[in-house]
C-alpha cells in the first residue's frame, strides 16, 4: 500500500492556535444534520461508522496511489464534544485530517477533488478545506466571486457539499455566522446556498479529471542503489517520500550521518553490501528534487565510472541520493527518539476511556468486554486502511523490522524492470506555464469586460453622463447660490433650502440693508476726516446728557453725512482700484464684457480707460465651484456636498473620461 487514510483517534497534527505551516492543507468533514444531542458513546459510535464508509470509499484510489509528503488522511477526534485543535472549531462532530504538501501543489488539490468525491458520493456529509491562505477556494474562482466577500467575512461561509461549492450569502447571515446554524442552512433544501456557476466552474477547472488522472504526477526511474534500500522500498514503496525529505531538508548535522553510511552500506556484520538495479516509484516533485540539487557521494560509496555509459551514471548518481536520505532520515529520526511511544491501539484505547465509553463499566463484566470487543473489532478494520500512515510516522521501526528479515541480492537479478518515464517535462514546461497564464489572462479579460458592462448598466439606469449634462444648466448654481445666501439664518448657523424651486422667497430691504453698510463706513469716515464737532459731542456727553438742540438739527446733520459719506466712498473705490490695476489680481477675475453703458464718473474712470473692468461676480461663482468639484475626482468634497444639499446634480468631467 502506498497511501491511505488513519483511523486513529489521536490528532496526527497537533497545530496550536497559531498561524499554519505554508505548506499543509487542513479540511473537516461533517454528518448531516448534525447528531450533537447523541450521548458520547454513541456519537462516538456514529463518527467510527462514518469513518470506515468514507475510507471503504476511497480505499481503492489510496492503496495504490503515491503522496509527495503525507496521505490524504481523515480521523476521529480524540474528544469530539470538545474544542477541536486541528480545526479551531468550536465542539462540533466531524472527521478531520491534514496533508503536508510540500512542494507538490498538485497534491493539495487533489485532496480537494476527494473531498468533493465524497460529498458527491454521501449526500449527508459537507466538508471544508483551508490553508496557511485561508480559503483557498475562494483565492482560485476570485474573478467570479460576489463583491461583498473577502477575506473577513468568508469564515463559516464555504463549505463542499454535494460535490458543489455552497457559499453563505449577508442575505442569510448578515454577520458571521455560527458554525452550526451555517451547516444547518447548507443541509436546508430550502435555502439556496449554491455558489454562481462561475464560481463553480473556476474551482472543476482546478479538479478536472481527479483523482483519476492522478498518476500524471508520478515518475518512475530506474535506480542503483544498496540491497537494503532496494528491500526496504521493495516492502514499503511509501517510505521513498520520507528518504526524498530528507535528502531534500538536510543540513550540515544531517549530512554527517550520510558520510558515514552506517545503516544502508554495511551488512550486519559491518562487511559491505552489494549494488542492485531497482525501479522507484515517486512524484514528479520528488524526482525535480533529487535531480535539480549537485551532491557528492560521500568517501567510499561505490559509484561507477563515467566511461561505463551516462544512463548507468545517472542511474547510479539517483540512487545514491536515495540511500543518502534514507540514512540521514533514518538516523536523525532514531536520535529524536520519535519511536516506541507506545501502539496505536493503546492510544486508540486511552482515547475511548476519556470519551467515557466505559464510564460505570467494571472490568471484565458481560457490558464491559462487549464494548471492548466493538471497539477492538473497528480497530482492527481501520487499520486496514492506516497502516501506510503507521509505516510514515514510524520509519525506523518499520526499517529494522524489514532489514531484521532474511534477504540477498539475488532476488533483485534478472528482474525485468519497467524502463524510465520521460523526464523531458523537467525541462519542457515552458508550453504548459504560457497555457496557465493564457488561461489567467483569460479570465482577467472576462472579469474586465463584466466590470465594464456593470458599470455601462449603472450609467444607464442613472440617465447616463451625456443626458445628465444635457439636463444641467450653468445657471442653476448662481441661482442656487443666491438662495442660499439670501436664506435667513440663525444663532444655530445657515440652513440650506431643502428645495430651492419650492422656497419661500425672502423679501430684502435693500435701501435699508445699504444704509446699514454705509453707517459703519460713515462712522469711520467722520473718524478719519477729524469732525471736531461730532468727535467732541460724542465724546464729552453721557447717556444721560441730552440737548435740545439736537432734535432740532437731526435733519440737517443726517443729509449732510450722507454727502460726505458719498464722496468718500467714491474716493476709497478709486483709490482702491487705482493700487490694484498695478497687481496681478485682475487677472484672477473673469471680467464682463465692456460696452458703452457704463457710467461717467471718477469711480468708473479706470474701466473707462480699460485698467479696470467690471468683474462678473456670476461666472467667477461658476468657474470656482466648478473648479472646485472637478479637483476632487469623483471623491466627496465641499463642492458636490454643498451642491447636492441644493439639489444641483453636476455631471462627470468631460476630460476625465
Amino acid at each position: 500500500m502506498a497511501a491511505t487514510a488513519t483511523a486513529t483517534t489521536s490528532n496526527p497534527f497537533p497545530f496550536p492556535s497559531r498561524r499554519p505551516p505554508d505548506d499543509t492543507l487542513f479540511y473537516a468533514v461533517y454528518p448531516l444534520p448534525l447528531p450533537t444531542k447523541l450521548p458520547a458513546p454513541a456519537l462516538l459510535a456514529s463518527l467510527q461508522s462514518l469513518h470506515l464508509s468514507l475510507l471503504s470509499h476511497l480505499a481503492p484510489f489510496l492503496s495504490s496511489h503515491l503522496f509527495h509528503r503525507d496521505p490524504f488522511t481523515l480521523s476521529v477526534p480524540a474528544d469530539p464534544a470538545a474544542p477541536c485543535a486541528l480545526c479551531a472549531s468550536p465542539p462540533v462532530p466531524h472527521l478531520h485530517g491534514a496533508l503536508r504538501f510540500g512542494d507538490s501543489l498538485p497534491d493539495e488539490w487533489l485532496a480537494v477533488s476527494l473531498l468533493f468525491a465524497l460529498t458527491r458520493a454521501f449526500p449527508d456529509v459537507a466538508a471544508r478545506a483551508w490553508d496557511s491562505d485561508g480559503e483557498f477556494l475562494l483565492i482560485e474562482a476570485a474573478f467570479a466571486l460576489p463583491r461583498w466577500l473577502d477575506p473577513e467575512s468568508a469564515p463559516n461561509r464555504v463549505f463542499i457539499f454535494r460535490g458543489e461549492l455552497h457559499i453563505l450569502p449577508p442575505s442569510l447571515f448578515p454577520e458571521t455566522p455560527a458554525l452550526e446554524a451555517a451547516l444547518a442552512a447548507v443541509n436546508d433544501d430550502s435555502v439556496d446556498t449554491r455558489a454562481p456557476d462561475a464560481v463553480q466552474a473556476a474551482i472543476q477547472r482546478r479538479i478536472a479529471g481527479l483523482p483519476e488522472r492522478a498518476a500524471e504526477n508520478l515518475h518512475t526511474a530506474r535506480v542503483i542503489v544498496p540491497a537494503p534500500v532496494a528491500k526496504v522500498l521493495k516492502e514499503e514503496p511509501c517510505l521513498i517520500a520520507r528518504a526524498v525529505e530528507g535528502f531534500y531538508d538536510r543540513d550540515i548535522d544531517t549530512m554527517k550521518h550520510a558520510a558515514r553510511m552506517e545503516k544502508f552500506l554495511k551488512g550486519p556484520s559491518g562487511e559491505g553490501v552489494e549494488m542492485v538495479r531497482t525501479s522507484v516509484r515517486m512524484t514528479r516533485a520528488m524526482y525535480a528534487q533529487l535531480v535539480q540539487q549537485n551532491f557528492q557521494a560521500p568517501r567510499g560509496y561505490p559509484m561507477p565510472r563515467r566511461e561505463e555509459g551516462p544512463e548507468k551514471w545517472m542511474e547510479a548518481e539517483l540512487g545514491m541520493k536515495i540511500a543518502c536520505g534514507f540514512e540521514m532520515m533514518y538516523q536523525e529520526r532514531r536520535r529524536q527518539g520519535e519511536e516506541g511511544k507506545g501502539s496505536t491501539w493503546e492510544v486508540y484505547r486511552k482515547s475511548l476511556e476519556a470519551t467515557g465509553c466505559f464510564e460505570g463499566l467494571l472490568p471484565g463484566s458481560k457490558e464491559y468486554n462487549r464494548v471492548m470487543e466493538n471497539a477492538m473489532q473497528y480497530y482492527k478494520s481501520s487499520t486496514l486502511y492506516s497502516r501506510t500512515r503507521e509505516i510514515l510516522s514510524e520509519p525506523v521501526r518499520r526499517i529494522d523490522e524489514i532489514l531484521s528479515m532474511s534477504y540477498s541480492a539475488d532476488e533483485f537479478k534478472g528482474v525485468d524492470l519497467p524502463p524510465s518515464d520521460d523526464d523531458s517535462w523537467l525541462y519542457g514546461g515552458e508550453e504548459e506555464l504560457n497555457a496557465e497564464l493564457r488561461e489567467r489572462e483569460k479570465e482577467l479579460e472576462e472579469y474586465e469586460a463584466a466590470k465594464k458592462h456593470r458599470k455601462s448598466q449603472k450609467q444607464s439606469v442613472s440617465g447616463g453622463s451625456k443626458s445628465q449634462a444635457d439636463q444641467f444648466k450653468l445657471g442653476e448654481i448662481t441661482e442656487s447660490m443666491q438662495d442660499f445666501v439670501r436664506k435667513m439664518s440663525s444663532f444655530e448657523g445657515a440652513e440650506v433650502p431643502a428645495n430651492r424651486r419650492d422656497m419661500e422667497s425672502v423679501d430684502l430691504d435693500v435701501n435699508q440693508f445699504f444704509k446699514a453698510m454705509e453707517s459703519v463706513f460713515g462712522e469711520g469716515s467722520r473718524e478719519q476726516a477729524g469732525s471736531d464737532d461730532g468727535f467732541d459731542r460724542k465724546s464729552s456727553s453721557s447717556d444721560m446728557d441730552f440737548d435740545d438742540s439736537d432734535e432740532e438739527n437731526d435733519f440737517t446733520e443726517e443729509l449732510g453725512d450722507k454727502d460726505m459719506d458719498d464722496s468718500f466712498m467714491e474716493s476709497y473705490s478709486d483709490a482702491l482700484n487705482k493700487e490694484l490695476s498695478s497687481t496681478t489680481l485682475e487677472k484672477s477675475f473673469a471680467r464682463a464684457p465692456r460696452t458703452g453703458t457704463i457710467d461717467e464718473g471718477p469711480s468708473n474712470a479706470a474701466a473707462t480707460d480699460g485698467e479696470m473692468t467690471p468683474v462678473d461676480v456670476d461666472l467667477n461663482l461658476v468657474e470656482s465651484i466648478l473648479n472646485s468639484y472637478s479637483s476632487q475626482q469623483g471623491l466627496p468634497g465641499p463642492a458636490s456636498n454643498l451642491l447636492g444639499l441644493m439639489g444641483v446634480k453636476v455631471p462627470p468631467d468631460g476630460k476625465k473620461s
